[in-house]
Order: C-alpha cells, then structure tokens, then sequence
C-alpha cells in the first residue's frame, strides 16, 4: 500500500513540477496544453487518492 501512494505522490509532483515550468514560459502554444493536462491529471489523482483513503479505511476482518 506504501508503493500506491509513493507512486500517486510521485506523478502529482512530476505534474506539478510540468505546471510550473508551462507557467514560467506564459501559458503559450504547447506549454498551454502541458499545462491544462497536468491540471487534469491532478485533480484525477487527488480523486482517486480520496478513493483509496476511503476502500482502505474499510475492516476486512469482518
């Protein structure tokens, strides 16, 4: 379960880190498109990162 989350941190910080980098060039052209892909990305991790906070807080043992 630790790897999951590794994982899902790592791409939210590799998309956050393409955000910044389409911000310092203006939001222009192709970086325009980097950027609005990576803000959707984002938000598609953060729900699938609630998604799994909620399955994994379930009791198995029942």
């Amino acid at each position: 379960m630790k790897g999951l989350v590794f994982h899902m941190l790592r791409y939210a910080a590799i998309f956050f880190i393409i955000a910044i980098i389409a911000a310092i060039f203006g939001f222009g052209g192709i970086v325009e498109s980097a950027a609005g892909i990576a803000k959707v990305l984002f938000f598609i991790f953060i729900v699938l990162f609630v998604i799994s906070l909620i399955t994994g807080r379930k009791n198995s043992s029942v």
